[in-house]
């Protein structure tokens, strides 16, 4: 007999639809799963069979074949197990739906005993299948809450396989899962307010924020590199209800959401050590996974270190961070991830770490200097806006008592240039102005004379390429949304070449 329904699985970052097709036939005893299973799908066939018995259940001792369709496509989720145990159970006649199941969605592994387990990806399958007119949802306990995320749908979490046969067959009715309401709150546990002293790098991060600008934070050790790039996701705006939802169809898929919780509001801080391989940072893998770029999106990706990373991670960095995407291409198919992010890098000086320091002398040779600065490449630096020298703090600034601009006052400036940014690019299906193309610029950006007139001399003064060029107007842009000013005056493109300063010193 012959039974179908619906299962899900992931493809990059989105869901797939996935019609589970059962057959059971006459002929010697077997268990075949086809469809394009990976190992975790194909296991299927012994978690199905011992639930099955374990749940009161007869394992059919016939030629019992499972299609998993499309076929085209892999399937790479062990929350396959729910339908297929199902579907088995339908076609062997030992239960009969009392529902119409067609517009249903079964999502979840079983264990041996017949419990129903959670699963990675759960919110990107279910808005697919929302998009599919799917409309009741199936899922285990753990996944309830993110369930629920999705709109229009009506979830239901039975624990156990049996609980679930007997709400589809009549005997037992279950309650639909209700979302616990969460607020959207921001935590903030590394405070601007706690910065003493570096006055200058923290102007240059409001900047940075208010823009989405990338930044280079070159400093000797201990200077604070790390403990300002920390503080950043604490001044940057509130994620939007649809950037919310990106990160946490990224975190489910990675499975690194929460247990039991909802939509991220915080904005993602990814940190990841210079020993990371190219797969790890960027994605990939034999079954292709998001990398620490794309779990950044919508936050920072912090590089410590930044010289010691790889030629081959630091030079793979240069196409995600301008398109702000990631395409994995495999034999069988090419994924692309989200990748926009803003990247904060951080280095030493010289490999000692002290040239320029006003306390320690520097023992390295200005070849060593040269050869260590060398190691990142000038089309990387050439997509970093914001360079920043973070110099030692002195005395009497670690001794002075007066207050700082908390991160919640510095968050209220930014989020003001944003609002001023949003309007701007409604029209473009842009965001910051560090996404400006050079289209952009000649459209929107409007210099005063003297800003015009200052720019022409830096431009024939420090040599600057077009993108140089581009990346001046851009970072004076934010510095003008931070002030409320319409028009980018000589002062905004002065503190912006201050702020580009840092890369000329690398090409000279």
């Amino acid at each position: 007999m012959y039974y179908e329904l619906y299962g899900s699985s992931t493809y990059g970052i989105n869901g797939v639809m996935v019609t589970v097709e059962v057959d059971i036939s006459t002929g010697l005893p077997c268990f075949d799963i086809v469809g394009l299973p990976n190992a975790s799908v194909r296991e299927a066939r012994e978690r199905v069979r011992a639930a099955i018995k374990n749940s009161g259940y007869k394992f059919p001792d016939r030629r019992i074949t499972v299609n998993l369709a499309p076929a085209d496509i892999k399937k790479d989720s062990s929350g396959l197990d729910l339908p297929i145990s199902l579907g088995i159970l339908a076609a062997s006649n030992q239960i009969n739906f009392l529902t119409n199941i067609s517009q249903s969605l079964f999502i979840g592994e079983l264990s041996l005993e017949g419990q129903i387990r959670g699963v990675h990806g759960i919110l990107p399958m279910i808005i697919c299948a929302s998009k599919q007119n799917i409309s009741t949802v199936f899922v285990a306990p753990d996944n309830s809450q993110e369930a629920v995320l999705a709109e229009n749908m009506t979830i239901f979490s039975p624990h156990t396989l049996r609980e679930l046969v007997d709400h589809l067959t009549g005997a037992i009715t279950l309650s639909s899962t209700t979302p616990q309401h969460a607020e959207n709150i921001t935590e903030i546990n590394a405070d601007f307010a706690d910065v003493q002293g570096q006055h200058a790098a923290k102007r240059a991060l409001e900047i940075a924020a208010a823009g989405g600008h990338n930044v280079l934070l070159i400093g000797s050790p201990g200077s604070g590199k790390t403990m300002l790039a920390r503080r950043l996701p604490s001044i940057l705006p509130e994620m939007s209800q649809q950037e919310a939802l990106e990160v946490t169809k990224i975190y489910s898929i990675a499975g690194l959401l929460p247990k039991g919780k909802g939509l991220i509001w915080q904005r993602p801080f990814r940190s990841p050590h210079h020993t990371i391989s190219d797969a790890g940072l960027i994605g990939g893998g034999q079954i292709p996974k998001p990398g620490e770029i794309t779990l950044s999106h919508n936050g920072v990706l912090f590089l410590d270190e930044f010289p010691e990373f790889s030629r081959s991670n630091i030079e793979a960095l240069r196409q995600p961070i301008e398109d702000g995407m990631v395409t994995i291409a495999r034999v069988n198919s090419t994924l692309t991830y989200p990748a926009k992010c803003m990247l904060i890098a951080a280095m030493n000086p010289c490999p000692c770490g002290y040239s320029g320091d006003s306390v320690h002398e520097c023992v390295c040779s200005s070849a060593e200097i040269k050869r260590y600065q060398k190691k990142i490449s000038g089309p990387l630096l050439d997509r970093i806006d914001i360079t920043v020298n973070v110099k030692r703090v002195k005395y009497q600034d670690l001794t002075n008592s007066l207050a700082n601009d908390s991160s919640a006052i510095i968050r209220k400036r930014v989020n003001s240039a944003r609002k001023i940014q949003y309007i701007r690019f409604a029209e473009y299906g842009i965001y910051n102005n560090a996404q400006m193309s050079h289209k952009h610029i000649s459209v929107i950006c409007k210099l005063d004379q003297e800003a015009k007139d200052l720019l022409k001399l830096a431009f024939d003064k420090f040599a600057l390429s077009a993108r140089g060029y581009d990346r001046v107007i851009k970072v004076a842009q934010s510095i003008a949304d931070l002030a409320g000013e319409k028009m980018i005056k000589s002062a905004h493109i002065a503190e912006s070449i201050q702020l580009h300063s840092g890369i000329l010193k690398f090409n000279e």
